[in-house]
């Protein structure tokens, strides 16, 4: 089969590997009909985690079943299934407990695993033509009827939809509340549509990329370019001073100041900033153990200089960790179905995996116009390959 792999720092390649297959009886098999580029497969691509040379990438990913094994009851041949990043095995005491992105034993050793991804276990990625899904009946999420026709807003709910969504879970995000979003990535802007669907007054999305802000006022919310001035002051002025109730992080450890200069502590300190006293922050944005090759030496640990002494005066409250897909794709799928939630509002790319090795090289350049990238693998590039406008 063909796949997207790793083979160094701003090094993927489309490659013949291995057909995925069946290993388990309790194994799908699915035929990948769209797998998506996230911003956290950015961080492998620029060799910036323990990625293995020869790993296939993707993590969002959604398909047609091909094949079950013996024990699968619940999914069929012929289903479309969207498949949460993280796997899970449906009986540790994380997956009863629906914090299927912290399962104990997927990746023994470490609280969750994932798809093509540093540190989250053995597993393939779906960037490729095909996908093995371990404990098919617990991680294939069915979709319904209209899985084709809406299939580039199915696809979100692999990831950024949840992880959005999750978000403002972690900030306790409340009909009426105001709240301030630090990035306009993917994540950022579903954090934004799912802050708007639960009924958010004031949604303020803080970033410096034009066509990113661009569309986050289209999701409602109000654009922040911190590139003309300070971001807190500004949420602080549309605030009359009081600061947002509620705050939600989602850049994570390669936060950029306006001159893109790293420094891994600015959202975390200026969200402190921005949010209200006793309000609540919620962290999605991806912060690692130890990152050796940043240029700071507390990042290099996996620390940061964190404003503490301000944040516990004012009686914050902050919430982190990865999104547990499941606890939140079967809501979500449902109001995709209904029409109150379009998550692909935010794609600005679609195209053949073939087309993958640029699309990474633009995607990681923050290249005006590179939003969301869309794979298809059954697409064949001269024809199909298309920009969204």
């Amino acid at each position: 089969m063909k796949a997207l792999v790793y083979f160094g720092p701003r090094d993927v390649r489309v490659t013949e590997m291995p057909d995925a297959k069946i290993e388990q009886s309790t194994d799908v098999l699915v035929k990948i009909t769209t797998t998506n580029i996230c911003g956290s497969d950015l961080h492998m691509y620029e060799g910036r985690t323990d990625m293995e040379s020869g790993r296939i990438f993707g993590h969002e990913n959604l398909g047609r079943v091909i094949e079950i094994g013996k024990a699968v009851t619940q999914i069929k041949v012929g289903d479309m299934v969207c498949l949460p990043f993280n796997i899970g095995c449906g009986h540790c005491q994380n997956c009863e407990s629906g914090l299927t992105g912290f399962c104990l034993t997927m990746n023994p050793g470490v609280a969750g695993a994932a798809y093509g991804f540093a540190g989250m276990g053995p597993y393939s990625g779906g960037q490729a033509e095909y996908l093995r899904v371990p404990h098919g009946d617990f991680n294939c999420l069915k979709l319904p009827e209209d899985a084709i026709e809406k299939e580039n807003d199915y696809v979100m709910l692999s990831d950024i939809f949840p992880t959005g969504y999750h978000a403002t879970e972690l900030a306790g995000v409340k009909p009426g509340d105001s709240v301030v979003i630090y990035g306009a990535g993917p994540v950022g802007l579903m954090a934004a549509h799912s802050a708007s669907i639960k009924g958010a007054s004031k949604i303020m999305v803080v970033d410096n990329h034009p066509d990113r802000l661009k569309l986050a006022e289209k999701l409602g919310a109000i654009a922040i370019d911190f590139s003309k001035g300070s971001a807190v002051e500004q949420v602080l002025e549309l605030t009359k001073g009081m600061g947002a109730d509620k705050g939600c992080e989602c850049v994570g450890y390669q936060c950029c100041d306006k001159h893109g200069t790293e420094h891994s502590n600015i959202t975390m300190n200026e969200l402190v900033q921005a949010v209200k006293a006793t309000g609540s922050i919620g962290v999605v944005g991806v912060f690692v153990p130890k990152d050796p090759k940043s240029k700071e030496a507390l990042q290099k640990k996996g620390h940061m200089d964190f404003d503490f002494g301000q944040f516990w005066m004012k009686g914050q409250r902050i919430a982190t960790g990865q999104a547990n897909v499941k606890a939140y794709n079967r809501q979500l799928s449902t109001l995709i179905s209904v029409g109150k939630a379009s998550p692909s509002l935010i794609i600005s790319h679609e195209l053949s995996l073939d087309e993958a090795p640029d699309a990474y090289k633009h995607f990681d350049a923050r290249d005006k116009g590179w939003t969301k990238v869309i794979l298809k693998p059954e697409m064949v590039a001269s024809k199909k390959s298309k920009i969204i406008k």
